[in-house]
Protein backbone atom coordinates (compact mmCIF):
# COMPACT_ATOMS: atom_id res chain seq x y z
CA UNK A 1 0.00 0.00 0.00
CA UNK A 2 1.23 3.81 -0.63
CA UNK A 3 -0.46 6.97 0.73
CA UNK A 4 0.10 10.65 -0.79
CA UNK A 5 -0.02 13.37 1.47
CA UNK A 6 -1.27 16.36 0.72
CA UNK A 7 -0.40 18.99 2.96
CA UNK A 8 -1.38 22.88 3.01
CA UNK A 9 -2.77 25.96 4.58
CA UNK A 10 -5.62 27.35 2.46
CA UNK A 11 -5.27 30.69 1.17
CA UNK A 12 -9.06 32.50 -0.26
CA UNK A 13 -10.84 29.37 -1.46
CA UNK A 14 -13.48 30.47 -4.27
CA UNK A 15 -16.09 28.61 -6.28
CA UNK A 16 -13.91 27.68 -9.09
CA UNK A 17 -11.28 26.23 -5.93
CA UNK A 18 -14.45 24.09 -4.05
CA UNK A 19 -15.70 22.42 -8.35
CA UNK A 20 -12.48 21.57 -8.76
CA UNK A 21 -11.26 20.43 -5.31
CA UNK A 22 -15.09 17.91 -5.85
CA UNK A 23 -14.27 16.89 -9.01
CA UNK A 24 -10.73 15.55 -8.27
CA UNK A 25 -12.24 13.77 -5.07
CA UNK A 26 -14.56 12.59 -7.46
CA UNK A 27 -12.22 11.16 -10.02
CA UNK A 28 -9.55 9.87 -7.28
CA UNK A 29 -12.26 7.77 -5.88
CA UNK A 30 -12.77 6.29 -9.37
CA UNK A 31 -9.29 5.01 -9.82
CA UNK A 32 -8.93 1.44 -9.59
CA UNK A 33 -6.26 1.29 -6.14
CA UNK A 34 -7.51 3.81 -4.62
CA UNK A 35 -8.18 2.70 -1.28
CA UNK A 36 -9.20 5.67 1.22
CA UNK A 37 -8.63 8.84 2.16
CA UNK A 38 -8.69 10.72 5.70
CA UNK A 39 -7.77 14.32 6.84
CA UNK A 40 -6.36 16.06 9.47
CA UNK A 41 -6.12 19.96 10.53
CA UNK A 42 -3.72 21.47 13.36
CA UNK A 43 -5.44 24.87 14.54
CA UNK A 44 -2.59 25.70 15.81
CA UNK A 45 -0.65 26.24 12.75
CA UNK A 46 -3.78 25.96 10.18
CA UNK A 47 -1.97 23.26 8.09
CA UNK A 48 -4.63 20.37 6.88
CA UNK A 49 -3.34 17.09 5.74
CA UNK A 50 -5.03 14.87 3.39
CA UNK A 51 -4.13 11.11 3.28
CA UNK A 52 -5.12 9.42 0.29
CA UNK A 53 -4.29 5.62 0.53
CA UNK A 54 -3.69 3.16 -3.17
CA UNK A 55 -3.09 -0.17 -3.54
CA UNK A 56 -0.08 0.54 -6.10
CA UNK A 57 2.26 3.42 -7.59
CA UNK A 58 0.44 2.79 -10.70
CA UNK A 59 -2.85 3.90 -9.59
CA UNK A 60 -1.56 6.76 -7.67
CA UNK A 61 0.14 7.71 -11.11
CA UNK A 62 -3.50 7.84 -12.43
CA UNK A 63 -3.92 10.68 -10.44
CA UNK A 64 -1.14 12.65 -10.76
CA UNK A 65 -1.60 12.34 -14.67
CA UNK A 66 -4.97 13.51 -14.13
CA UNK A 67 -6.07 16.96 -16.10
CA UNK A 68 -7.85 17.73 -13.41
CA UNK A 69 -5.40 17.35 -10.86
CA UNK A 70 -2.54 19.24 -13.18
CA UNK A 71 -5.06 22.15 -13.82
CA UNK A 72 -5.44 22.65 -9.59
CA UNK A 73 -1.30 21.83 -9.78
CA UNK A 74 -1.39 25.32 -12.04
CA UNK A 75 -3.53 27.14 -10.49
CA UNK A 76 -2.79 26.16 -6.40
CA UNK A 77 -1.37 29.82 -5.82
CA UNK A 78 -4.80 31.23 -5.99
CA UNK A 79 -5.65 28.83 -3.51
CA UNK A 80 -3.10 28.00 -1.41
CA UNK A 81 -0.54 30.14 0.84
CA UNK A 82 2.12 26.82 0.43
CA UNK A 83 1.83 22.84 0.25
CA UNK A 84 4.03 19.68 0.13
CA UNK A 85 3.39 16.72 -0.73
CA UNK A 86 4.73 13.31 0.90
CA UNK A 87 4.36 9.81 -0.67
CA UNK A 88 5.14 6.76 1.05
CA UNK A 89 5.65 3.29 0.60
CA UNK A 90 2.98 1.39 3.92
CA UNK A 91 4.93 -1.72 5.69
CA UNK A 92 2.47 -2.36 8.42
CA UNK A 93 0.13 -0.64 10.72
CA UNK A 94 -1.26 -2.14 13.88
CA UNK A 95 -3.66 -0.69 16.55
CA UNK A 96 -5.96 -1.88 19.12
CA UNK A 97 -8.95 -1.60 16.55
CA UNK A 98 -10.85 0.59 17.86
CA UNK A 99 -10.67 3.23 15.48
CA UNK A 100 -10.75 0.20 12.33
CA UNK A 101 -8.13 -0.78 10.28
CA UNK A 102 -6.36 1.90 7.67
CA UNK A 103 -8.32 1.46 4.19
CA UNK A 104 -6.98 -0.90 2.25
CA UNK A 105 -4.50 -2.27 5.11
CA UNK A 106 -4.59 -5.80 7.26
CA UNK A 107 -4.50 -4.38 11.01
CA UNK A 108 -2.40 -6.35 13.38
CA UNK A 109 -3.70 -6.32 16.39
CA UNK A 110 -1.76 -4.59 19.38
CA UNK A 111 0.56 -6.38 21.40
CA UNK A 112 1.22 -5.96 25.01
Amino acid sequence: MYTSTFVFKAGAFDDAFHRLDQAIATAARSIPGYLGETSWENPQSGQIANVYYWDSLEALRALVDHPLHREAKARQANWLDGYHVTISQVLRTYGDGKLGPLPGAASEAAQS
